[in-house]
């Protein structure tokens, strides 16, 4: 999972937020207009890689999306698969060989050829590494690889030992960018912190963990994607990086001028939005493509949300307008279905979701949940008490919920664990409901949430199902992977997620939205179909 950044807290902040008023982002304090300068929160430490097929923090994704390039892209508009390193492609009937033919003109930024014994050796190697470590992240994406085939210098052929139809799309994201044979020579650890070469228009010059990173402009670059507006050089010199946990920090950097980009993991607050616009920022925002946060629940033994009733109930009572316009803002999107709706195939639940208090105590009453003196049911002198775990704090938003749970009854404990207890907590299955999340851009992605067979939490992918779901959930995960035509693949996402809402085996909470605040200075801030940006496009201009 990408650890959830929590929604925002901007009361802490306001006071700092306030003093900062009277300032601009200014130019000034640029001594060189063609180098970008970029404020994300937190490193990971813990997850760090700059290796793309190990790589898991989103922001590193973002670096590496303009290092390292892919065989093909895809339109973050429509989904669709574009050319990139690769021209054209042609599939098999059975969908399990994939023929790549491959740009002549694309060298790394060692000088070494880019071609088919290239993609050959980054292809295998990744497999290699998988086998090691199946729980590294690429892994998922390369489900279903069996070898490649160098048709010639110029054609390879990625050949696949069972049905994957999120293989092409795969083909497009981070995680599978090619990087030149002599980093595979490398070790896991050194690629991590990157010692890596790319085909992008920029080179990582260093990389100091907690810190910062600094990418630098490569010459002669000439092979963009189809996504990209700037099919030449990067018009930026360089891009110098900054981790700053400290959200205020963080704020009155880019105020003052000494961010160009403010690029956080959590929505802006309403407050800082109308600051930083007062000031002739833009704010860019894109739903990251994949779940949306949803809680998933507890169905087995003795849990109380083995009942079909009570998780219906639980779905009614929460209130996800008002979680969106109080916790971030009237703007801010209502989460609408399982997927956040920049993911393919996104299919809405909005009216299943709707909020409908009157209706989850209906339910509740017909369950036999009768509604005490403190306003809590219980049934049998048992009360109706549900734990939900989260990592390192409780946030306003999970306040919120329980208190609209509050309002029908349902006494929600927000049980606050440290990441390993959280995890340990899942894994043994000793929670009411859990959360967790993963971004990509196909609907493929969710299996290795709650699917049991793919999972990283076995537990928790096999607890949100009733033993009558489950196999019909994964009837429908295999329908998916295994369709050889849009058409099909549309169907059996579609039908999985009117499943999973009307089951109640998931609740989705909030819309995933990522922003970044953008100077006047910057222009062509454009986001990939991944939730990135590319950065060859951005240009740096006096306001």
């Amino acid at each position: 999972m990408d650890i959830p950044g929590s929604p925002h807290r901007w009361l802490a902040i306001l006071a700092v937020t306030s003093s900062l008023v009277g300032c601009s982002p200014s130019v000034d304090q640029h001594t060189d207009n063609k180098t970008l300068k970029i404020g994300f929160f937190r490193d990971n430490t813990t997850l760090v890689s700059l290796d793309p097929f190990q790589v898991y923090w989103l922001e590193h994704r973002v670096v590496l999306r303009n290092v390292a390039e892919s065989l093909t892209d895809q339109d973050p508009q429509t989904g669709n698969i574009i050319p990139w390193l690769a021209t054209t492609w042609d599939i098999s009937p059975d969908a399990l060989a994939y023929t790549f033919h491959l740009r002549k003109d694309v060298t790394f930024s060692n000088g070494t050829r880019f071609d088919a014994h290239a993609v050959k050796a980054a292809f295998d190697s990744n497999k290699a590494f998988a086998a090691q470590l199946p729980a590294t992240f690429g892994a998922t994406y390369l489900a279903g690889y069996d070898h490649a085939e160098v048709v010639d210098d110029f054609t390879i052929k990625l050949v696949l030992a069972r049905p994957n139809a999120g293989f092409l799309q795969a083909t497009s994201t981070t995680n599978l960018a090619i990087l030149a044979p002599e980093s595979y020579a490398k070790s896991a650890k050194e690629r991590s912190l990157g010692a890596i070469i790319g085909t992008g228009p920029f080179v990582l010059d260093r990389y100091t963990p907690e810190s910062g990173l600094r990418l630098v402009k490569r010459t002669g670059y000439a092979w963009s994607s189809a996504n990209s507006q700037n099919r030449g050089e990067a018009h930026l010199d360089e891009v110098d990086v900054s981790y700053i946990p400290e959200e205020s920090v963080r704020n009155g950097q880019f105020v003052q001028g000494q961010l160009d980009i403010l690029w956080p993991r959590a929505p802006f607050s309403e407050v800082d939005t109308q600051l930083f616009t007062s000031k002739n920022a833009t704010i860019q925002s894109r739903s990251l493509p994949g779940p949306a946060l949803n809680w998933f629940p507890n169905t087995r033994g003795e849990r109380l949300l083995a009942d079909t009733a009570l998780r219906q109930a639980l779905q009614k009572a929460i209130d996800r307008k008002t979680y969106a316009s109080t916790v971030y803002s009237q703007q801010f999107p209502v989460v609408s279905g399982l997927y956040d709706t920049t993911t393919p195939f996104f299919k809405s639940q909005g009216n299943k979701l709707a909020f409908d208090p009157s209706g989850a105590r209906k339910l509740l009453d017909d369950a036999g949940w009768v509604a005490g003196a403190d306003g809590y049911r219980t049934k049998d002198g048992k009360r109706l008490k549900l734990t939900y775990n989260l990592q390192v704090a409780e946030t306003a938003g999970d306040v919120l919920i329980q208190d609209q749970l509050r309002q029908v009854g349902i006494d929600l404990k927000l049980n606050v664990l440290t990441t390993a207890d959280w995890a340990a907590a899942n894994a043994a299955g000793n929670y009411d409901l859990t959360s967790t999340y993963m971004t990509r851009a196909d609907p493929i992605i969710l299996q290795t949430i709650i699917d049991p067979r793919t999972a990283n939490s076995s537990t928790v992918a096999t607890n949100l199902y009733t033993p009558q779901t489950l196999p019909k959930a994964q009837a429908l995960f295999d329908a998916g992977m295994t369709a050889t035509s849009s058409d099909q693949r549309a169907r059996a996402y579609g039908d999985l997620q009117d499943l999973l809402i009307d089951e109640g085996s998931v609740f989705p909470i909030y819309e995933r939205v990522w922003q970044a605040a953008t100077s006047p200075r910057v222009h062509n801030f454009r986001w990939t179909a991944e939730g990135f940006a590319l950065l060859g496009d951005i240009e740096l201009k006096q306001p």
